[in-house]
């Protein structure tokens, strides 16, 4: 979901979508899960290849489902998942900012992972708004990047954190978004806010496999990458080292990573 001003910054490697797979309801929409209900319609926006729009799919059946990104690849990737569950989900390119909907079209909005991406998140806002019914939910869930810790505290990771942060400013985005949802929220003209938090936790064998594996790939491999490189953020020697640290972190025992989401329940 970009803008002339605005660029993803993780890009659509396949070590990228494949780490999306792995989120779901239970651990990345929990904050929804009561208002999920039988025959309600949901906008899924930034969806990416679908692992949650599925989900909601089988949820809220046979209610409306659709999942929008403005990545073609990851919605090829959504289209087959769906294909796979024989879940009653459409998958359209579009932009967050004009969405191809009518007013008040969706009981449920959702994006997850998507404002801290966008150069102007409150404007997004607004038109999850417009596209919501009256009284209908518009949910939103983000990462806060400053509120990463891990263990053992190896200075790879040090390094990698303060040089995402940067890249991800330099694409015009902002990665500590999950502090600053509320916020937003009320900018945009919600009158009915509820916020609260959520942590991603990786602690066992598979987490960290999982994770580090992603990551010791996508900071040689993924657009974060080459804009690392490309605005003179990093050389190909930093970031081999930060990818050899990643794995470093997955192959130690004890190790864990803890991420912090920020989360909005809003209603007009």
């Amino acid at each position: 979901m970009t803008a002339p001003e605005e660029r993803y910054t993780h890009g659509h490697h396949e070590s990228v979508l494949r780490s999306h797979t792995w989120r779901t309801i239970e651990n990345s929409a929990a904050y929804l899960a009561p208002h999920l209900e039988e025959g309600l319609s949901l906008l899924d926006i930034g969806c990416g290849p679908g692992s949650i729009t599925v989900e909601f799919a089988e949820r809220l059946f046979p209610g409306r489902v659709v999942g929008v990104d403005s990545a073609e690849e990851a919605l090829a990737v959504a289209r087959l998942h769906a294909e796979d569950r024989n879940a009653e989900a459409v998958f359209e390119q579009a932009d967050a900012y004009a969405l191809p909907y009518d007013d008040g079209s969706f009981d449920i909005v959702h994006a997850h992972q998507l404002l801290q991406h966008l150069a102007r998140p409150v404007e997004a806002l607004r038109e999850f708004r417009r596209v919501v019914r009256p009284g209908g939910v518009v949910a939103v869930r983000d990462v806060d990047y400053a509120g990463v810790f891990w263990y053992p505290l190896l200075p790879g990771l040090e390094r990698w954190l303060d040089l995402y942060e940067r890249v991800h400013r330099g694409n015009g985005g902002e990665p500590d978004a999950g502090r600053r949802l509320l916020s937003w929220a009320r900018e945009a003209g919600f009158e009915d806010v509820t916020a609260t938090a959520s942590i991603w936790a990786f602690t066992n064998e598979d987490d960290r496999a999982w994770w580090g594996g992603s990551w010791s790939e996508r900071v040689l491999q993924s657009a974060f990458a080459a804009d690392a490189e490309q605005g003179g953020h990093a050389t190909r020697a930093e970031l081999e080292e930060i990818s050899e640290a990643w794995r470093e972190w997955a192959a130690t025992p004890d190790a864990v990573l803890m991420m912090p989401h920020g989360e909005v329940i809003a209603r007009g």
